[in-house]
């Protein structure tokens, strides 16, 4: 673990030395959740998905949707007027 010294500018910016960008591998537009406590700050970096990850998940989830529909006995074409009565409601 590197420790190294930053000064804040006017800004309120802080450059995170390029050892420890390479260490963490962050690169222009890494995401970092900034957590604070007393005198203390601390980044946590954030992984963002890829488009084809997020692809995939919605998938997912659209397939397990199917399940449940089919184990509910539910069609595709019942969904707008179950959407319907629910509005009503």
């Amino acid at each position: 673990m590197a420790v190294e010294m930053v000064k804040m500018s006017s800004k309120g910016q802080i450059v995170i030395p390029q050892d420890i960008r390479t260490e963490i591998c962050a690169s222009e537009g890494t995401m970092f959740a900034v957590i604070s406590g007393r005198d203390s700050i601390v980044l946590k970096k954030v992984a963002t998905p890829s488009k084809e990850e997020l692809i995939c998940e919605l998938k997912e989830i659209a397939k397990e949707g199917r399940k449940r529909l089919e184990v509910k006995g539910i069609k595709e074409a019942d969904i707008s007027s179950i959407i319907e009565k629910s509005r009503k409601r």
